[in-house]
């Protein structure tokens, strides 16, 4: 195979242009790669538990809104979290995202020792969120 540079001309060597990639350039490439990847994983880490946070907050509103309209319609608090799909005020309890599971939620009772229904729900995850308030707490 021949190229015409100017007025010359330069063959090229077929041993030469099926040749792969030296050590050197290997390892430049790897470098590059691995300093990419030290800069955006933290930051990917970062933004999961910001989206498992945010979930949180959407799915805690959720359940807190079905049960306000289960009292709404019935004039008491449901007894256990079950009624609230029971009755289709939700299709299926959502998941806690920080720990995986529907049944994870920590109910909260009311105040009358009369009834014990259940007016507000908390997670049940344990640890602190990326603010430094306890899950347990929203």
């Amino acid at each position: 195979m021949a190229f015409r540079i100017g007025n010359g001309e330069r063959e090229m060597n077929s041993r030469t242009a099926h040749q792969g990639f030296t050590l050197i350039e290997l390892l430049v490439v790897l470098a590059i790669v691995a300093t990419l990847l030290s800069i955006v994983a933290p930051r990917y880490i970062h933004q999961t538990d910001r989206a498992k946070e945010a979930a949180l907050k959407a799915n805690l509103a959720v359940l807190r809104r079905a049960i306000d309209e289960y009292y709404s319609d019935t004039g008491r608090y449901p007894d256990k979290l079950v009624e609230l799909t029971e009755r289709h005020y939700l299709r299926a309890l959502p998941v806690d995202p920080v720990t995986n599971r529907s049944d994870s939620w920590i109910p909260v009772e009311g105040t009358d020792e009369d009834e014990k229904t259940i007016v507000d729900v908390k997670s049940g995850a344990k640890g602190n969120a990326l603010d430094g308030t306890q899950y347990s707490s929203w």
